[in-house]
């Protein structure tokens, strides 16, 4: 049996599932054949297992890099449900306990050690991992390495060196869910990969539906939100601690089931928010971006940021917390211009700590503007806003527009603009991008005002040549073509409007361009496309949802850690009754099945023979 056939098995075996999602294979086949590896796979992707099951083929021992503590407990939690015998390293425990843990990793007891970034070369561990049998060295979230990233973390930079202390180097597997170009080239340098096997599934996620809200009051459009979702659990996001406390209080006050969540509450209150949440006890949970990192939360439906994040690699990657289950679930973010300045002042306060210095820490701050600028753009386009993101992340959507997204579904008209597109370019080409947007705008509309006339811009060609569109859709029009790279604003006190670096494609005519035009409104459409999925039996789902919770608040664990959403539908789907056919749901592996699968069987057994007496009655 070949290593890949070895990765099959424990697939099917230890996680329950029959095939490889898209991109896990491949990943898996170059690092059992020794390769280094960089991969960006989106959140729900599926990219934890693609380290693990390599972990579990490989004789030695694996050591996952990784940046939260709740990322790793959660992690490891996971595997010991499905019998695999895993341990972390951090500062939630004491030095007898970390002692203890490298004697047990050292003897063979944990295939995978998750270990803190700061902890890579402490004596103790450096002694522990120069004597064990490492054969990976996973990094996840790895943007943190690089300061293109937006959660750049000086501790990062120390785990290269850590790999040049050991006595073999092992195979460095390193991993993402957001990273443009810039940053995935930073990642390969800074961490020295080896002529890695690049992979990247793509960014899209299908069943996430995006939605913009601005304007209005922004605690009526979030009441209306949840109204619209009762009943399903789901992340408030706030910007800062004192928004998350207000807003918590607000709900509560509403009659919504909430609790709040940020850093600067004491341990106690915040781990009992956070349980609250994952065991289902409290639909919403209103948070601070310190939530949900390491959450593998399954049945999450909806992320509303009730603030603009300050980048979009962060929006999408906390975005992307909703419908990890497959199931379709809704990403709104309700905007205001005041987010603009809010993030602005956490930018420039974001190094008042640091340890950085302070030609790094300019560098990093230039960085942190430009992806702002770019999340704006996001948050006030009218175009579609699928569009938006893969674009950011370097990739080609398959279509202009994805009918998946408040923009797309927008009730306001659609209208070819090709043709207005190319003069806007054309004209600011013209100007030879020495003019900021109010000029262009004014030789667009043709006004001839002092300066059009003292510079003679009005015996350009393009002067006037949009002078029905009125100004409000010409300002539009830009916006969406800056957005889009066609065209770039200058920075500085006096920026300037010129083109971008996809001008000549947009003239070249390569894809038709659609806009939205008119002023967008506060309301967004209630409407949207939803996946067709095979029927559930809504009575059958509810009776093993229960029997989860039971089963998962006698071992102090969230219910999803039992089995998640998608597996209990699956389930009533197939209705098995026998061990071979619940081996055959999926997320059901001899792991799990051996803790839980009776019970769940038995419990579909009197749910059908239930049936079946009902039926008989009514015969008779």
């Amino acid at each position: 049996m070949t290593e890949l056939d070895r990765a099959r098995q424990v697939l099917a075996d230890v996680f329950g599932y029959d095939a490889f999602r898209p991109g896990q294979e491949s990943v898996i086949a170059a690092i059992l054949a020794g390769r280094d590896v960089m991969a960006v796979m989106p959140t729900g992707a599926g990219k934890s297992l693609c380290y693990q099951i390599p972990a579990l083929v490989l004789p030695g021992i694996t050591l996952v890099v990784s940046p939260l503590i709740s990322l790793m407990q959660d992690q490891v939690g996971a595997l010991l449900q499905n019998g695999v015998r895993a341990a972390y390293i951090n500062s939630s425990l004491t030095e007898r306990q970390i002692t203890l843990a490298l004697h047990n990793a050292a003897r063979g007891v944990y295939r995978i050690v998750y270990v803190a970034p700061e902890r890579l070369m402490t004596p103790n561990f450096l002694a522990f991992a120069k004597s064990a049998p490492i054969d990976q060295v996973v990094v996840d979230e790895a943007h943190c390495v690089s300061q293109w990233g937006q959660d750049f973390r000086p501790g990062y930079l120390r785990i290269e060196p850590f790999i040049r202390e050991l006595p073999r180097r092992p195979r460095v597997s390193a991993f993402t869910a957001t990273a443009t170009e810039s940053v995935r080239q930073d990642i390969i340098r800074l961490l020295r990969l080896r002529d890695p096997f690049c992979a990247a599934t793509g960014f899209d996620r299908p069943n996430l539906f995006f939605e913009v809200r601005r304007g209005g009051d922004r605690n009526a459009q979030l009441l209306s939100f949840l109204q619209e979702h009762r009943g399903q659990s789901g992340i408030v996001y706030c910007g800062t601690r004192k928004g998350v406390e207000e807003i918590t209080r607000m709900l509560v006050s509403k009659g919504i089931d909430a609790v709040g969540y940020h850093a600067g509450m004491d341990d106690e209150t915040r781990q009992q928010a956070q349980e609250d949440f994952v065991s289902d006890r409290v639909p919403v949970i209103v948070a601070t971006n310190a939530f949900g990192m390491g959450i593998d939360k399954s049945n999450v439906s909806f992320v509303v940021h009730y603030n603009m994040p300050k980048d979009l690699e962060s929006y999408y990657q906390e975005a992307g917390r909703a419908g990890r289950d497959g199931e379709d679930a809704v990403c709104c973010l309700l905007y205001q211009p005041a987010d603009v300045r809010l993030n602005n002042f956490l930018i420039e306060h974001s190094m008042e700590a640091s340890e950085l210095d302070e030609q790094t820490q300019a560098v990093v701050l230039d960085r942190a503007r430009e992806r702002l600028k770019q999340m704006t753009f996001y948050a006030t386009t009218t175009g579609c806003l699928r569009t938006k993101i893969l674009r950011y992340f370097g990739e080609t959507p398959r279509k202009a527009r994805c009918g998946n997204c408040s923009a797309c579904m927008s009730a306001m008209g659609e209208r070819d603009v090709t043709r207005q597109a190319g003069q806007i370019v054309s004209c600011v080409i013209a100007l030879k991008g020495r003019y900021g947007k109010g000029t262009v705008v004014s030789v667009l509309l043709g006004k001839r005002d002092e300066r059009t006339r003292e510079k003679e811009l009005d015996k350009l060609s393009a002067f006037g040549c949009l002078k029905d569109e009125g100004e409000s859709n010409v300002r539009t029009m830009i916006e969406e073509l800056v957005a889009d790279e066609a065209l770039e604003v200058t920075d500085g006190d006096y920026p300037r409007v010129k083109a971008g670096p996809r001008a000549m494609e947009l003239l070249r005519g390569d894809e038709p361009v659609h806009m939205t035009l008119g002023e967008p409104g506060s309301a967004a459409p209630r409407e949207r496309r939803v996946q067709q999925k095979l029927p559930v039996d809504k009575a059958l789902f509810s009776r093993l949802a229960a029997l989860r919770r039971d089963i998962a608040e006698e071992q102090h664990v969230p219910p999803f850690i039992i089995f998640t959403n998608a597996t209990l539908r699956d389930m009533t789907q197939k209705c098995p009754g026998t061990r071979e056919e619940m081996l055959r749901v999926a997320g059901v592996g001899t792991g799990k099945y051996d803790r839980y699968g009776r019970a769940f069987l038995d419990e579909i057994e009197r749910y059908q023979m239930e049936q079946e007496a009902g039926h008989a009655r009514k015969k008779r």
